[in-house]
């Protein structure tokens, strides 16, 4: 039978750990909505401002990399030009890189090469200094650059090296003649010419235990006119003054043995860029 309102109401209190937890858990998950909320919101306007600026135009006017960053053509502040370039070139002519691009950076990359080239041991001896010059100079200036290069690595100049005239050494030695290019910079350049200078560094000597020769480094700047043939950029004339030098560092110098085996294992590079 239904109770009646008049009948007294009975309530039943649980102990404090029986109790319903529902207001408690609903104070506290209002927070937590609410922080979500806020995060959800930032978000989506990082995201969106990340989409917008992704279409805009570089004001600077920079090439940007395949990754959309902005490339940049000089190093941080102080540290002069940054390493940059287009794909290196893959022809070579008597291992002598060529087929450079027609361009101020292709210039300087042939600049570097030929600056490598000329400064071999190979240009000490008749056969392939011919070789050479033959490759890497344009057509018109072959002659004169070879009879200036044949009075340059003269038998004299060969002996003042410790070599003979066909560049070989005593035995037991090893004859070096290496230039390492520091870096570039082109002088002037037109669609027709360039003038490109290259910072060198160079390891010069006889390697062997009773060496009077011993290898020594030398810096200096080779600057090289090059002409532009239709096909390639080619050698007209050049020129040497020494330094610009750094400090030499307090570093014990190798034995002899070890500068035999380092010029013998380790090999030269072709420069392109």
């Amino acid at each position: 039978m239904p109770l009646s309102d008049d009948q007294p109401h009975t309530r039943t209190r649980l102990p404090v750990g029986e109790q319903p937890s529902s207001q408690m858990s609903t104070r506290q998950a209002r927070p937590m909505r609410t922080l979500l909320t806020v995060l959800v919101v930032v978000t989506l306007l990082v995201v969106a401002i990340s989409i917008a600026n992704r279409g805009k135009a570089d004001p600077s006017g920079a090439p940007r990399s395949a990754d959309g960053a902005a490339a940049t053509a000089t190093a941080a502040s102080g540290a002069g030009p940054a390493p940059s370039g287009d794909q290196p070139v893959s022809t070579t002519t008597n291992g002598v890189a060529g087929g450079f691009p027609h361009t101020d950076q292709g210039a300087q990359s042939a600049a570097a090469n030929y600056a490598v080239a000329i400064g071999s041991a190979d240009m000490f001896r008749t056969d392939s200094r011919h070789t050479i010059v033959a490759t890497v100079a344009d057509p018109g200036a072959v002659a004169g650059l070879q009879s200036r290069l044949d009075q340059g690595f003269s038998p004299e100049t060969a002996a003042r090296f410790g070599v003979d005239a066909q560049g070989h050494p005593p035995k037991g030695m090893t004859f070096v003649s290496r230039t390492i290019p520091v870096g570039t910079k082109s002088a002037a350049y037109s669609a027709e010419s360039a003038k490109i200078e290259v910072w060198c560094t160079g390891l010069f000597g006889l390697a062997g235990e009773r060496s009077i020769r011993p290898v020594s480094e030398e810096w200096f700047t080779l600057t090289l006119s090059l002409r532009w043939t239709g096909a390639d950029w080619k050698l007209t004339d050049f020129s040497r003054v020494a330094g610009p030098a750094p400090v030499p560092p307090d570093q014990q110098a190798a034995t002899s043995e070890e500068i035999t085996g380092a010029v013998e294992q380790f090999g030269g590079f072709r420069y392109a860029r």
